[in-house]
């Protein structure tokens, strides 16, 4: 489903219809609840959930607060910056950077908010819970995290930050050494062996 609002074209993308009922004096007063995603797919995205007696009216209103809560994620070419583990609740995504022409390798909760931020390679997986709406929060949580400094960066570049000098490699060289040394006058269970 697209909308269009102005000279922006948002994709909208319903991952979950959930009808839900209230006891009342009158009866059962039933209702939706619909979790919307919305994306402009050139690095904004949105999550609304939009509650309401009939479906139509539940999914504007979650687009609505959505396009009002939108998010800029940070791209290096088609993919995101660097590797990001999140755990949300029960909820745990891992997405990963992939490259050109790999695609989106993703299950439908994280399918539908990457892709409609406009990411186009990547790699995740879905480690906790099967709930599409914590999912879909989860990944927009690990999406949050990439800063706008990090956007044209080379994937590699925070790998090469956190290099080490060679005197860095030197002291870690001289450590290493110093625990061999001293582990070799013990056994298995810690005591000093007999010379």
């Amino acid at each position: 489903m697209h909308e269009y609002t102005g000279e922006t074209e948002f994709d909208e993308r319903i991952v979950q219809v959930n009808r839900v009922s209230k006891k009342t004096a009158g009866g059962n007063k039933i209702g939706f609840s619909v979790l919307v995603v919305v994306g402009d797919k050139k690095g904004r995205v949105g999550v609304g959930l939009g509650k309401a007696p009939g479906v139509r009216d539940a999914i504007s209103k979650g687009s609505t607060y959505a396009k009002k809560h939108l998010i800029s994620v940070p791209m290096v070419g088609t993919t995101i910056p660097y590797d990001v583990y999140i755990k949300r609740g029960a909820a745990k995504v891992l997405l990963k950077p992939a490259s050109k022409g790999t695609g989106v390798i993703a299950g439908g909760a994280v399918r539908a908010v990457v892709e409609a931020a406009g990411i186009r390679d990547i790699l995740s997986k879905v480690l906790g819970s099967s709930n599409q709406a914590s999912n879909v929060y989860a990944t927009l949580e690990a999406l949050k995290t990439f800063t706008p400094a990090e956007q044209g960066t080379p994937i590699s570049s925070k790998d090469d930050k956190t290099q080490p000098t060679k005197k860095d490699v030197g002291k870690k060289a001289s450590t290493s050494k110093s625990k061999i040394t001293a582990t070799k006058g013990r056994t298995k269970t810690g005591k000093k062996q007999k010379v």
